[in-house]
């Protein structure tokens, strides 16, 4: 049996046993101590007494980030993880901090994003330090703690090292991902005649699953708006109060980059609305503007290349100052540039209603890339699988770590339910990742 296959099947019961500790750390962003919250930061500490356990060398950079680092000389091979997890709503079928096995499933918040790639890669390098202990280059495991919410982590570890040479961060999918689509962030907001209060969903990167929507009372046809969500197979409750009326829409939550796998519970009520003849300025602008599209067709954003479609996502909703906001998640094609292809149209087409926008250019790199053909031929080795490289709509560490891509952690099975509830992996994605990583490193060792 291959040496790394046989060590990694030895393995399986530590990565597991690995991935359930740091699953009990709620590690979502918080104010409550340290950069990036409490959980956080005992995440990372523990992440790095596990390194320490394994004779590696553990640093903290201030608990914005950390590494865990085997080897030696100048050269640097990053594995770039986060230990931080998107919010948690409260309709998990189990807890999502106590990893839960149902049919060979384990359950967790960050199963899958992103503490399994770490686990998997540490392993990885435990594995690695075993076959081959005289390593001509350094292999270190840089984990931040900020990816879901601005990657901050990862920018203060610039400031205090440098970057790496080559690499990957094991936060995307198999077989890898050479190519990041761009992206652009902002709000569209206004005023509203008749939306008293409005919150939803739970992250600005992912397909609202709810909204609730204070309303002044009889302001549309309550059997239009009814009529509306149950043709569309939309689940909702109406409540009336002697001050409001209350819409609650359920949606179906995906990664923004993928809006297509959810259902836009906030655009789903955003038209039930309008349907319903509601005189509103905020709801009539985001018919006009939004609607129930996926791909900015009214707003003229309905971009592609031949990688990639672009995608327009609403996240999240809440009132500010006055007036209605929603977060908007844009991803756009890996060889267009915002500034050329996206600015125009947002300050023309989108009017007065989308406000505070922002652009950050797609990463790509071209496949006959040395570090892209050392992951690839670690991949078919292992799987022998005929999967093709691809590009992506989602942000990883790639975007703020230079000389590194996405390579796994998806190995493509299944919907693991990221940044939704019930978030799994599986014991075999986990031995694959593990396998993959392994190799991986001994082919970016030559290179």
């Amino acid at each position: 049996m291959d040496i790394i296959k046989q060590k990694t099947q030895q393995y399986l019961p530590e990565i597991l046993e690995n991935l359930r500790t740091l699953v009990s750390y709620p590690s979502v962003y918080a104010e409550d101590g340290g950069p990036f919250g409490k959980a956080n930061m005992e995440c990372l500490h523990e992440a790095l007494r596990m390194g320490e356990k394994y004779g590696f060398k553990s640093v903290n950079v201030d608990d914005y980030a950390g590494y865990i680092e085997i080897g030696q000389g100048e050269k640097v091979i990053g594995i770039v993880g986060h230990l931080d997890v998107v919010p948690v709503s409260d309709t998990w079928k189990t807890d999502p901090f106590v990893m839960t096995e149902i049919d060979g499933k384990y359950y967790g918040r960050g199963t899958s994003d992103d503490k399994g790639g770490v686990i998997c890669a540490l392993t990885a390098m435990k594995i690695l330090s075993e076959i081959k202990p005289d390593l001509n280059k350094r292999i270190r495991l840089i984990m931040g703690c900020n990816e879901e919410s601005g990657s901050r982590g990862i920018r203060y570890y610039l400031e205090k090292e440098k970057p790496v040479d080559c690499g990957f961060t094991p936060d995307g999918s198999f077989p890898i991902v050479f190519g990041e689509k761009g992206m652009a962030h902002g709000l569209f907001a206004g005023k509203s005649e008749n939306i008293i209060d409005i919150k939803g969903g739970t992250a600005s990167n992912a397909v609202p699953n709810y909204v609730t929507i204070k309303l002044k009372r009889e302001c549309f046809d309550k059997d239009i708006l009814a009529g509306y969500l149950k043709e569309h197979g939309i689940e909702f409750r109406l409540r009336e109060d002697i001050d409001y009326d209350e819409l609650f829409v359920k949606g179906v939550a995906a990664h923004a980059s993928t809006p297509e796998l959810g259902v836009n519970a906030i655009s789903h009520a955003m038209e039930a609305l309008h349907a319903a003849g509601i005189r509103d300025s905020f709801v009539r602008e985001y018919h006009d503007h939004v609607g129930l599209g996926i791909y900015g067709e009214k707003m003229g954003l309905d971009l592609h290349d031949e990688y990639g479609r672009l995608t327009f996502n609403v996240g999240m909703a809440f009132v500010r100052d006055g007036d209605v906001c929603t977060t908007v998640d844009i991803r756009f094609p890996v060889t267009m540039d915002y500034n050329r292809d996206l600015k125009e149209i947002m300050e023309t087409k989108g009017g007065r209603y989308f406000k505070s926008f922002g652009g950050v250019n797609p990463l790509f790199f071209p496949l006959d890339h040395p570090m892209i053909k050392a992951m690839l031929d670690a991949y078919y080795e292992v799987t022998n699988s005929d999967l093709k490289p691809m590009t992506m709509g989602g942000g990883t560490y790639a975007r703020t770590m230079p000389n590194i891509v996405a390579f796994g952690c998806d190995t493509g099975e299944y919907n693991w339910h990221i940044h939704d509830d019930n978030e799994f992996v599986t014991l075999e994605s986990l031995r694959i990742q593990t396998e993959c990583y392994a190799k991986a490193l001994l082919n970016l060792l030559e290179i």
